[in-house]
C-alpha cells in the first residue's frame, strides 16, 4: 500500500509542470511522508456546478496547474464534441496565488485544442467576464477565483455561451471529459496563439453599468468603501465616477489586491471581524453607508449607522438588501420577473406579489437564478444580486454597489435612510427575521451524519413552533430538481438544511415572519423575531446533532 502510495507520487511528479509543487511533492516523498501523500492522492478535486475550488498545492487532491490543465482539456474536449471547435473561449482570474498561472495554462490548453482563447487583461471582478462572454459572444468562459474563500484557496469557474454558470448535466459531462483526459504530455499547450484583450472590454462593462440606474436620479450618497483585498476597488470607482457618485472612502489596509488577505482571517464581509477596518473608517469618514465588496467583486455588502449597536454602523442581512433593492426597483416601475432561491427571505415573493410581478424560487446559486425566464432582478442572501441579467448573468457586486447607493442618495433627499426603509416593508408585510446556523468542519462526515440524523428523525417542533410539513429535497419537489437538503415549514417560519457547494460547511437558514400592527410594534416585533431566531437555532442544532 506505502509503495504504491509513493508510486502513485512519483508518476505525478514526472509531469507536474510546476517547480514549485514539484519541490513540495519532492519534498514529501523523500521524507516519506505517507500521511500527508494520502490525504493529497485520495482521490481527486471533484468538478461540479461550482467547478473546481480547494487548498493550493501538489496532488489530485489539490488546486495545482497539473489539475488545471486537466480541467481545461476536458472543457476543451467537451465543447468540441458540442460542436463548438473553434469558438471563443474568454478568461479571467483575480489576483491570488496561481490565478495568473492557472489563467494562461487554460488558454494554452484552448489554443492548443483548435478553439481560440482570450484573457482579460489583467485581475478583474468575476461579473467583468461574466458580461465579456456575451459581449465577445464566446462559447465558454472561465473564472479562475475562490471568490472568498481562505488565502489558500483557488478555484475554476465554467460558464456556458449564455453566460450563466453550467449545471446539470453540462457539469457531468465535463468531469467525465476530464477523466477522460490521458498523460498531460498528450495535451498540446502551445506557448502563444492566445490574444490577450485591452482595456476596452472593462470599458464595455463600464458603460453598461450606467444602465442600471435612472436617469437623472440623486447621486449625493456619501460611501465608504472596502475591496476587501480583492480586485473590485479600481472598477468600483470607475463606475462612482461615470455614474457621478462622490468618490467613495476607501479602507486604504484592503484597497489594494493581496493574496495573503493581511487583515482577515476570512475574506467575506459576512465573517466576523472582516468589516472592523471598514467600520472604523466609517466612524471617521461618517459617511452614509458603507459599501464592501469581497476578493472577486460579485457580492455586495452593506452597513448602515445605527445608534443602537455597538460601534454605531451595523451590517445589513443580505436578506435586507435584497428586500431593499427589489423595493427600488418596483418603485422604479420596472416589469419582469423577480427571482431568489429557496434559502433566501420570501419577503421578496411578497414585493412582488404586491406588484403585481412574476415571481420565482430556485435552487441555491445563480446558476440556477440566471436561467429564469424573463428575469428583471435576482438576489440571494448570501450577499449576491443580479440587478442586470442582460448585461450580466450572474451576480454582479459593482452594479449592486450603484444601485444600493442610487437607493440610499433617492432616500436622503428625502430625509430618510435604508433602515426607515426597512420599517417601511415591516409594516407593509410583515417583519421578516432571517439569520443563519452554519457549521464549518474539518471531518465532512459530521455533516453527512447531520443531514441522515435530521431524515431519520425530523424534528416536530422548533422553539416551540409545531413543524407543519418536512421535506426531503434529495426527491425533488413540483418546482424543483433534486437538492442535498432539507425544508421544513414551521407556523410563522421556515428551516432549510443543506450542505455548502463550495466550504466544508453544514448551513441552516432559518427565516421568522412576526405581524406588525403599527410602527409602535416593531420593536417588540424586532424582539420577539430575534428570540424565535434563537430558539430555533437552539434546537436545531441539538436536533442535527451539531
Amino acid at each position: 500500500m506505502q509503495h504504491d502510495l509513493i508510486a502513485q507520487a512519483r508518476t505525478w511528479l514526472a509531469e507536474d509542470p510546476d517547480p514549485e509543487t514539484r519541490d513540495e511533492l519532492g519534498a514529501l516523498i523523500e521524507a516519506g511522508d505517507t500521511d500527508e501523500l494520502a490525504a493529497r492522492f485520495a482521490g481527486t478535486l471533484q468538478f461540479g456546478t461550482a467547478g473546481l475550488r480547494g487548498e493550493l498545492g501538489a496532488g489530485p487532491m489539490r488546486m495545482n496547474r497539473s489539475v488545471v490543465i486537466r480541467a481545461a482539456a476536458g472543457l476543451a474536449a467537451y465543447l468540441k464534441a458540442q460542436g463548438q471547435d473553434g469558438g471563443l473561449v474568454v478568461i479571467g482570474y483575480d489576483a491570488r496565488y496561481k490565478s495568473e498561472d492557472f489563467a494562461r495554462d487554460t488558454a494554452a490548453v484552448m489554443t492548443g485544442a483548435g478553439l481560440r482563447a482570450a484573457v482579460l487583461p489583467r485581475p478583474l471582478p468575476t461579473p467583468v467576464l461574466a458580461y465579456a462572454i456575451r459581449h465577445l459572444g464566446a462559447v465558454a468562459g472561465v473564472e479562475v477565483t475562490a471568490s472568498h474563500n481562505p488565502p489558500r484557496d483557488n478555484g475554476y469557474k465554467v460558464y456556458l455561451g449564455d453566460g450563466s454558470q453550467i449545471v446539470p448535466p453540462a457539469d457531468g459531462e465535463i468531469a467525465a471529459a476530464i477523466a477522460a483526459v490521458g498523460p498531460l504530455a498528450g495535451v498540446v499547450r502551445p506557448e502563444d496563439g492566445w490574444e490577450t484583450l485591452g482595456e476596452e472590454v472593462l470599458a464595455a462593462y463600464l458603460a453598461r453599468t450606467d444602465a442600471v440606474l435612472a436617469p437623472g436620479s440623486p447621486r449625493t450618497a456619501r460611501t465608504v468603501y472596502t475591496a476587501m483585498h480583492g480586485v473590485g476597488t479600481s472598477v468600483l470607482t470607475a463606475a462612482f465616477e461615470r455614474a457621478g457618485f462622490p468618490a467613495p472612502v476607501l479602507v486604504t489596509e484592503q484597497a489594494e489586491p493581496d493574496p495573503a488577505f493581511p487583515t482577515v482571517a476570512f475574506p467575506n464581509p459576512e465573517e466576523p471581524g472582516a468589516m472592523d477596518l471598514a467600520f472604523a473608517t466609517a466612524r471617521r469618514a461618517a459617511p452614509d453607508l458603507i459599501v464592501a465588496n469581497d476578493p472577486d467583486a460579485d457580492r455586495c455588502a452593506v452597513a448602515v449607522p445605527d445608534t443602537s449597536v455597538e460601534g454605531g454602523w451595523r451590517m445589513l442581512r443580505g436578506d435586507e438588501v435584497g428586500a431593499l433593492l427589489a423595493a427600488h426597483l418596483v418603485e422604479r416601475g420596472v416589469s419582469g420577473v423577480f427571482a431568489e432561491s429557496i434559502v433566501s427571505s420570501s419577503l421578496l415573493g411578497r414585493i412582488a406579489e404586491k406588484a403585481g410581478l412574476g415571481y420565482e424560487e430556485t435552487l441555491t446559486g445563480f446558476k440556477w437564478i440566471a436561467r429564469v425566464d424573463g428575469l428583471r432582478y435576482g438576489y440571494e442572501e448570501a450577499l449576491g444580486y443580479c440587478v442586470d441579467p442582460e448585461g450580466v448573468r450572474d451576480k454582479d457586486g459593482i452594479t449592486a454597489a450603484l444601485l444600493v447607493v442610487e437607493l440610499a442618495s433617492v432616500l436622503k433627499e428625502q430625509g430618510r435612510t435604508l433602515l426607515d426603509l426597512l420599517d417601511d416593508l415591516a409594516l407593509a408585510h410583515g417583519l421578516h427575521a432571517t439569520d443563519q446556523l452554519s457549521v464549518r468542519v474539518e471531518d465532512l462526515t459530521v455533516i453527512a451524519d447531520a443531514m441522515a440524523r435530521l431524515r431519520e428523525q425530523p424534528p416536530t417542533a422548533l422553539a416551540g413552533l409545531a413543524v407543519t410539513s418536512a421535506e426531503d429535497l434529495s426527491r425533488g419537489t413540483a418546482s424543483l430538481p433534486p437538492t442535498d437538503g432539507l425544508r421544513y415549514q414551521l407556523e410563522g417560519a421556515r428551516v432549510i438544511v443543506r450542505p455548502s457547494g463550495t466550504e466544508p460547511k453544514l448551513k441552516c437558514y432559518l427565516e421568522v415572519v412576526v405581524p406588525v400592527a403599527d410602527a409602535a410594534s416593531l420593536p417588540a416585533a424586532r424582539a420577539r423575531g430575534a428570540e424565535l431566531l434563537a430558539g430555533i437555532k437552539r434546537d436545531l442544532a441539538a436536533a442535527a446533532g451539531i
